[in-house]
Protein backbone atom coordinates (compact mmCIF):
# COMPACT_ATOMS: atom_id res chain seq x y z
CA UNK A 1 0.00 0.00 0.00
CA UNK A 2 1.56 3.36 -1.02
CA UNK A 3 1.84 6.06 1.61
CA UNK A 4 1.48 9.76 0.94
CA UNK A 5 4.37 11.14 2.98
CA UNK A 6 3.54 14.74 2.04
CA UNK A 7 0.08 14.41 3.61
CA UNK A 8 1.51 12.84 6.76
CA UNK A 9 4.18 15.56 7.06
CA UNK A 10 1.65 18.35 6.55
CA UNK A 11 -0.75 17.01 9.18
CA UNK A 12 2.00 16.20 11.68
CA UNK A 13 3.72 19.56 11.31
CA UNK A 14 0.43 21.47 11.47
CA UNK A 15 -0.85 19.70 14.58
CA UNK A 16 2.56 19.76 16.26
CA UNK A 17 3.11 23.47 15.71
CA UNK A 18 -0.48 24.25 16.68
CA UNK A 19 0.07 22.40 19.96
CA UNK A 20 3.33 24.22 20.71
CA UNK A 21 2.16 27.69 19.72
CA UNK A 22 -1.24 27.21 21.35
CA UNK A 23 0.45 26.24 24.61
CA UNK A 24 2.79 29.23 24.41
CA UNK A 25 -0.14 31.57 23.72
CA UNK A 26 -2.04 30.33 26.77
CA UNK A 27 1.08 30.79 28.90
CA UNK A 28 1.14 34.41 27.71
CA UNK A 29 -2.54 34.70 28.70
CA UNK A 30 -3.68 34.93 25.09
CA UNK A 31 -6.35 32.77 23.47
CA UNK A 32 -5.02 29.51 22.06
CA UNK A 33 -6.44 30.56 18.69
CA UNK A 34 -3.67 33.18 18.44
CA UNK A 35 -1.12 30.38 18.73
CA UNK A 36 -2.92 28.32 16.10
CA UNK A 37 -2.86 31.26 13.70
CA UNK A 38 0.84 31.81 14.31
CA UNK A 39 1.47 28.12 13.61
CA UNK A 40 -0.30 28.54 10.28
CA UNK A 41 1.88 31.52 9.44
CA UNK A 42 5.06 29.62 10.34
CA UNK A 43 4.09 26.63 8.19
CA UNK A 44 2.91 28.82 5.31
CA UNK A 45 4.67 29.24 1.99
CA UNK A 46 5.78 32.82 2.70
CA UNK A 47 8.09 32.04 5.64
CA UNK A 48 11.46 30.28 5.58
CA UNK A 49 11.81 26.74 6.89
CA UNK A 50 9.37 23.88 6.49
CA UNK A 51 6.74 24.62 3.86
CA UNK A 52 3.70 22.41 3.74
CA UNK A 53 2.41 21.09 0.44
CA UNK A 54 0.18 23.97 -0.67
CA UNK A 55 -2.33 21.80 -2.53
CA UNK A 56 -2.84 19.41 0.39
CA UNK A 57 -2.92 22.29 2.87
CA UNK A 58 -5.66 24.01 0.87
CA UNK A 59 -7.73 20.83 0.83
CA UNK A 60 -7.25 20.35 4.58
CA UNK A 61 -8.27 23.98 5.13
CA UNK A 62 -11.51 23.40 3.24
CA UNK A 63 -12.21 20.32 5.36
CA UNK A 64 -11.57 22.43 8.45
CA UNK A 65 -14.07 25.05 7.31
CA UNK A 66 -16.66 22.32 6.70
CA UNK A 67 -16.13 20.94 10.21
CA UNK A 68 -16.39 24.44 11.67
CA UNK A 69 -19.68 25.04 9.85
CA UNK A 70 -20.95 21.68 11.07
CA UNK A 71 -20.05 22.63 14.65
CA UNK A 72 -21.85 25.95 14.31
CA UNK A 73 -24.88 24.13 12.93
CA UNK A 74 -24.95 21.86 15.97
CA UNK A 75 -25.27 24.90 18.24
CA UNK A 76 -27.87 26.65 16.07
CA UNK A 77 -30.90 27.82 18.00
CA UNK A 78 -34.02 29.27 16.40
CA UNK A 79 -34.72 31.27 19.60
CA UNK A 80 -31.30 32.93 19.36
CA UNK A 81 -31.90 33.77 15.70
CA UNK A 82 -35.30 35.27 16.47
CA UNK A 83 -33.81 37.37 19.28
CA UNK A 84 -31.53 39.18 16.79
CA UNK A 85 -34.00 39.42 13.89
CA UNK A 86 -34.14 43.24 14.06
CA UNK A 87 -30.45 43.33 13.19
CA UNK A 88 -30.13 40.15 11.11
CA UNK A 89 -32.94 40.77 8.61
CA UNK A 90 -31.87 44.28 7.52
CA UNK A 91 -28.25 43.11 7.39
CA UNK A 92 -29.18 40.15 5.20
CA UNK A 93 -31.21 42.38 2.85
CA UNK A 94 -28.31 44.85 2.53
CA UNK A 95 -25.84 42.06 1.77
CA UNK A 96 -28.08 40.60 -0.92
Amino acid sequence: MPHNVSLINTIAAGLGLALIFGFMATKLRLPALVGYLLAGVVIGPFTPGFVADAEIAAQLAEIGVMLLMFGVGLHFSLDDLLSVRKIALPGAVVQM
